[in-house]
């Protein structure tokens, strides 16, 4: 019995060929060379990559902001070199890193300007315009923000802002330039996640460049991993880890990628002091132990002089070493004791 094939949506978006980079001198300085990428809807794709690889001139010349050295690049099927400037704007929806700082402007008036590909000369909005905004402020958790002016913000909210701005600009694409360059911890994942569930729930493709690199692998359906002038690998997160591309591009001196957690872990140099862990119980207090000793120049050994026993169910530490024993009750404890045990060992 035949197999059926599996049927492949169309892509929304297509690169055949593509060069990218600079004309200097009437000379081309490519960056990256033949790339041949396709985004589908409702997919949410993270471009990262090392400095200096040409990741905002790539998202720079997919908005059509600067020319292709060669190559072509369609959206929805239609090859964006040759649209209007109109079209262009109905195909495609673009978020700068740029901070906005505007006076006197409502979050409502500023996502009302993604209306203008479909508004009159004078800007007018209908009725269906309106619904959208506030369809879209409703999407990024604005909702009851419309007439707060843009400076009375947070930087979370302004870029929530500029991503309802966007959506109702209702193109197929969004691309984002480092849109959590300006945030805290909290609104980083929030944007990322909210992101991720846009691009499901609005069937957009959403296109992102981000040095958030952990977070881009918890929620991009895609990574398209930059290496200088050695083109793109393109895949799930997990298939560019498990074939080793992930840790090829980011390897360091200082630090490596651990791809059992997904964390990037720091290089501590080694020392002679020697422990050994035993930990009694289940919970997190062995990994983030561990983590403390290897900051502070220990090595885990199963022969070592001193033990180090921890308890879970305790919330303790025992440290014994030549049948005697010490509890602590924190790490900073464990580690001032632990140095005064190995000094007067030495």
């Amino acid at each position: 019995m035949d197999i059926p094939k599996r049927i492949m949506p169309n892509a929304i978006i297509q690169t055949r060929d593509l060069t990218i980079g600079y004309v200097t001198r009437k000379r081309p300085r490519p960056v990256q060379i033949r790339l041949s990428l396709e985004v589908f809807r409702g997919e949410m794709v993270c471009l990262i990559g090392p400095n200096g690889c040409g990741k905002s001139t790539l998202l720079r010349t997919l908005a059509g902001l600067q020319p292709s050295l060669r190559g072509e690049i369609r959206i929805d099927n239609l090859p964006l070199g040759k649209q209007s400037l109109i079209n262009k704007a109905r195909l495609l929806a673009l978020v700068l890193t740029d901070r906005v700082e505007v006076s006197n402007l409502t979050v409502f008036n500023l996502v009302a300007t993604g209306r203008n590909p479909y508004t009159d000369w004078l800007g007018k909005l209908s009725e269906h315009d309106k619904e959208l905004i506030n369809t879209a402020l409703l999407q990024v958790h604005l909702e009851g923000y419309a007439n707060r002016f843009i400076n009375e913000l947070s930087d979370g909210e302004r870029q929530r802002a500029m991503i309802a701005k966007a959506l109702v600009q209702d193109t197929p694409v969004i691309l984002l330039d480092e849109p959590t360059a300006h945030l805290d911890i909290n609104n980083r994942v929030e944007v990322m996640m909210l992101l991720h569930e846009l691009a499901r729930r609005t069937n957009k493709a959403i296109v992102l460049s981000t040095h958030e690199l952990d977070l881009a692998l918890q929620t991009a359906d895609k990574v398209w991993l930059m290496t200088p002038k050695r083109g793109i690998a393109v895949g799930t997160p997990e298939d560019l880890i498990l074939t080793n591309r992930f840790q090829a591009v980011f390897a360091n001196n200082s630090f490596r990628f651990d791809p059992s957690t997904g964390n990037f872990v720091v290089k501590h140099v080694e020392t002679l002091h020697l422990v050994c862990l035993k930990t009694l119980g289940k919970g997190n207090r062995t990994y983030w132990t561990e983590r403390a000793l290897v900051r502070n120049g220990y090595q885990i050994s199963s022969d070592a002089p001193i033990l180090i026993t921890i308890d879970e169910a305790a919330d303790s530490w025992l440290i014994t070493k030549d049948d005697q024993n010490l509890v602590c009750f924190s790490v900073q404890e464990l580690l001032l004791q632990l140095d005064k045990r190995y000094l007067s060992y030495l």
